[in-house]
């Protein structure tokens, strides 16, 4: 995605404006205490200060006349005279440069990431991070087994994963997803399961797996019953029973991630204190650790920013795809009481295919045209989720917010893409209106079960030839619908939201974004999207 630079005015002309005025000033103040001491001297500098008066007189002018000029070329913009409340007012008016200006103007104001502060952001985390896990490589494995051949250990790297490393981060760049791969003893091999083909299994946790532990592969001709007892001490500190089996815990792997983290951290936190401090917040066994980067009092730096980076503890399965744990949260339609089978919650992982994922991002990159603003979109879409939970109370923004998660909003963009077969000339930035009515009614689709929203790498109806190859256990994985584990009424009503929310734009644009010099036109209750029911919600 080409990048580019923009002057922001809003901030420019006040932040120069202001200089000079303080400039002004301090050479007054300058002139007063000089003239104390030397009170003879001729006044011949008596009218020195008048051009920089002038300059930030001149400079403050022309900030007003900045906005007049956006004012009226706004009024005089095609259409923007029509009557707003016109009867026949359909989708066309959501096409015209009144909402093109809005979204840009939000775009660039309140959604666009500074490419500069995102690239120092993700250099220093890569630093901190390359430190931490580099020390607790060294360390060994301070947990159940203490050292030996049978401890889990870093595996020496980190995979850096998420929007900030796909282009579509929003906003700032304050937090960061980071897999910290781990290695198993060499004696030990795991057998994962996808519990997708569980009948009895509610939608909630059919995109878990479960890993059993077996033998692996060895010329030495050693018997089960010997492997049993020589990896018995592994086993009794990572693993629980399943179903008469033993399965790696994703809860009790966690626990001692999170110890070994503390202790790595302790290593190196002397030798990071010039550049940043840094503390690490436990999840417990719900959520990963969160490390947290601060910027250090003498840096001096042009982004100091305190950022929040999620540590999350990763078994490679193969082909870049990695079990992590925790698994991802419950619907609230799906407890976890509800596991059948014996199956025990600590014994479940989740699985990240985020190398496929980007792959996939590359792959439809090298096929897009030039300015394609599929990404764009995606971020606007982001933005317009956000702008939807204004007003909810905290655990119905957080319902939604679960919903139409960034992975959601992510995977319906890819499968929009790949049904047309990679980004067309309709995905042209002059489009950008009527790409994101198309994403949104896509959206509404799936949130009305009028359609699947599946996981674009898992099951046979992956993007397989897109990202390469993939490991068994996932080409034979049945195939998973993100918004399954809701019930039907949440999703009726996340349907009527995003259809508000979309109605509404242009009044929530000129509210919460951009600058306020933007001409405001008056969207009227009787605006409709064409397509869309009448109704209300």
């Amino acid at each position: 995605m080409s990048v580019r630079y923009t002057l922001n005015l809003r901030v420019f002309w006040p932040l120069v404006t202001g200089l000079c005025t303080a400039l002004v000033c301090l050479y007054h103040a300058l002139r007063s205490s000089s003239s104390e001491g030397a009170r003879t001297e001729p006044p011949d500098g008596a009218d020195s200060g008048f051009p920089l008066l002038k300059v930030a007189i001149l400079l403050l002018l022309g900030y007003i006349l900045l906005r007049c000029r956006h004012a009226i070329r706004q009024r005089l913009l095609p259409g923007s005279s029509r009557p707003c409340g016109h009867a026949n007012f359909s989708a066309r008016s959501l096409q015209e440069p009144g909402l093109s200006i809005l979204l840009e103007s939000y775009y660039e104001h309140e959604v666009r990431l500074s490419p500069h502060v995102l690239g120092h952001s993700k250099a220093h985390v890569s630093r901190i991070v390359g430190e931490l896990v580099q020390a607790g490589r060294a360390r060994g494995s301070p947990g159940p087994i203490a050292g030996g051949a049978l401890a889990l250990a870093f595996r020496g790297d980190f995979i850096q994963v998420g929007s900030a490393y796909e282009q579509h981060k929003i906003r700032r760049p304050d937090s960061f997803d980071v897999l910290v791969p781990l290695r198993l003893p060499p004696q030990v091999a795991l057998e994962p399961r996808s519990l997708g083909t569980e009948p009895t299994l509610t939608p909630a946790f059919r995109s878990c797996f479960v890993c059993a532990l077996k033998a692996p592969p060895s010329p030495s001709g050693t018997t089960t019953s010997q492997w049993h007892r020589d990896c018995k001490p592994f086993a009794e500190g990572f693993c629980v029973d399943v179903q008469g089996r033993r399965h790696l815990s994703a809860t009790l792997v966690l626990r001692w991630f999170q110890a070994h983290l503390q202790r790595s951290l302790a290593t190196v936190r002397y030798s990071l204190e010039g550049r940043c401090r840094v503390s690490l917040t436990p999840g417990g066994l719900e959520q990963p650790p969160t490390l947290h980067i601060l910027p250090c009092r003498t840096d001096y730096g042009c982004c100091r920013l305190s950022m929040a980076v999620r540590l999350i503890p990763a078994v490679h399965l193969g082909d870049g795809v990695f079990l992590v744990a925790p698994p991802p949260p419950p619907s609230p339609s799906g407890a976890l009481s509800e596991l059948p089978g014996g199956l025990r919650a600590e014994a479940l992982w989740g699985v990240n295919t985020a190398r496929q994922e980007q792959k996939l991002l590359g792959w439809l990159q090298e096929r897009a045209p030039p300015g394609a603003c599929y990404l764009k979109c995606l971020q606007l879409l982001k933005a317009l989720r956000d702008l939807g939970a204004r007003g909810l109370d905290p655990m119905a923004a957080t319902h939604w917010g679960r919903i139409l998660s960034s992975y959601v909003l992510k995977t319906a963009v890819l499968e929009v893409l790949l049904t047309e077969g990679g980004p067309t000339p309709s995905w042209d930035e002059a489009h950008l209106s009527e790409c994101l009515e198309r994403l949104v009614k896509f959206l509404r689709d799936c949130l009305l079960r009028r359609r699947d929203l599946f996981h674009c790498v898992l099951g046979p109806a992956g993007a397989a030839a897109e990202v390469g190859p993939l490991p068994k256990v996932l080409r034979e994985a049945a195939p998973v619908d993100l918004l399954a584990p809701f019930d039907p009424h949440a999703r009726e009503l996340a349907a009527a939201r995003l259809l508000s929310t979309w109605r509404r734009l242009p009044q929530l644009l000129r509210v919460y974004g951009g600058p306020r010099y933007l001409a405001r036109c008056p969207a009227p209750r009787s605006q409709r999207m064409q397509g869309f029911p009448e109704d209300e919600p």
